[in-house]
C-alpha cells in the first residue's frame, strides 16, 4: 500500500493514470502529454507498474500501457473499511 500512496503523490503520475483510464497507450502516447525527457516518464512508468496501477506489454518495438483498477479496487475497499469501522465506532 506504500508504494501506492507514493505512487499517487505526483501529479504527473496522477495525470498518467488519467490518460490510461480512456484506454491503453504506448510509451510515446503517453509522453506526448508531458513536457519532460523521456527517460523522466520512464521512471513515472515504472513507479506506477512498481505499485501495480499499471501494466505493460511488449508488442514490437511499443511498450503498452493499461490501467490496473484492481489496485485501485483494493485501495478504495481499504479506505470504505476504514470508514464503516468509524461509523461502527461512532454508534457505540
Amino acid at each position: 500500500m506504500n508504494d501506492l500512496f507514493k505512487a499517487l503523490s505526483d501529479p504527473s503520475r496522477r495525470k498518467m493514470i488519467q490518460l490510461l483510464k480512456n484506454g491503453d497507450l504506448s510509451a510515446g502516447q503517453i509522453a506526448d502529454n508531458f513536457d519532460m525527457a523521456k527517460p523522466s516518464i520512464s521512471h513515472h512508468l515504472n513507479l506506477l507498474k512498481q505499485a501495480g496501477l499499471v501494466t505493460s506489454e511488449k508488442q514490437g518495438q511499443n511498450v503498452i500501457y493499461s490501467l490496473n483498477t484492481t489496485t485501485l479496487q483494493d485501495a478504495l475497499t481499504f479506505f470504505f473499511d476504514l470508514i464503516n469501522k468509524e461509523d461502527m465506532n461512532d454508534e457505540n
